[in-house]
């Protein structure tokens, strides 16, 4: 008596647009009849073919709320605490600043010299929903034409109308005219 065979027969497929498609596929059909075509109707009136270079901007992103990806974007700045400069860099900067003031000490010394100089300096985070909201900051770098140097009133550097406080300097650096 021979026994009866229970192997499973191989699936069988075809190839549409050098894909392989299973027979058993659900929507075979639908994929077999390809695009649905129109003649000259309305719907092809209303709504003609675009260029696939075109169609791109239909799937641009929509950004519904304005300044929501701003504000997402300002959470993603990695703060730090301030560094501390030792006596020698202290010195350094103080001597640079001692400098500038001679060269912008009244405004019409200041716009003759035309003192160009890029200042790096520590900024307070002002983020309230941070964590580092006054407690760390970020170094920002401005440059530009030196206005004027107060070394007793404000003890600021003003730079391109951003006044930076002289304890906050890191780092400056003269530029070229």
């Amino acid at each position: 008596m021979k026994q009866a065979s229970f192997a499973k027969a191989a699936p069988a497929y075809i190839l549409w647009n050098g894909v392989q498609v299973s027979t058993a596929f659900p929507y075979l059909q639908v994929l077999l009849q390809g695009r649905p075509r129109h003649g000259r109707d309305e719907f092809t009136l209303r709504h003609p073919r675009m260029e696939q270079g075109q169609r791109a901007k239909i799937f641009a992103p929509f950004d519904a709320l304005d300044g929501y990806g701003g504000s997402i974007g300002e959470k993603n700045i990695a703060y730090m605490e301030k560094i501390e400069l030792d006596e020698s860099e202290r010195e350094e900067i103080n001597r640079k600043l001692l400098a500038l003031r001679e060269l912008t000490r009244t405004r019409r010394l200041a716009r003759e010299n035309n003192v160009q100089a890029a200042v790096t300096y520590f900024v307070l985070c002002q983020d309230r929903h941070s964590l580092a909201y006054r407690r760390l900051g970020r170094y920002a770098t401005v440059s530009g034409r030196v206005s004027k140097v107060d070394g007793e009133i404000t003890r600021t550097i003003t730079v391109e109308d951003t006044a930076i406080p002289f304890d906050n300097i890191l780092l400056i650096a003269q530029e070229e005219k």
